[in-house]
């Protein structure tokens, strides 16, 4: 599973990698994450607000910081 977090390397970008860290962890999947901090990149994926979660590049979070428990959801839904 490949998971990018969007965004400039703020506070909730930050933390939105620490918890889709742990989310998948916590479901037991291999993973690669990767932040992306290029805002011509990020507006390549259509996004416009950050931070933003990506995973096998389908957007699925803009704008928050989500706790791991939400995360889990969004992953197990890929």
């Amino acid at each position: 599973m490949k998971i990018q977090v969007l965004g400039s390397g703020c506070a909730k970008c930050n933390l939105l990698k620490e918890n889709a860290e742990k989310a998948a962890r916590e479901l037991g999947v291999e993973f690669d994450i990767e932040k992306v901090t290029d805002f011509r990149e990020i507006a390549k994926m259509g996004v416009l607000t950050t931070p933003a979660l990506v995973v096998d590049g389908k957007v699925k979070l803009i704008g928050k910081a989500s706790s791991p428990a939400e995360i889990k959801g969004l992953l197990e839904l890929r």
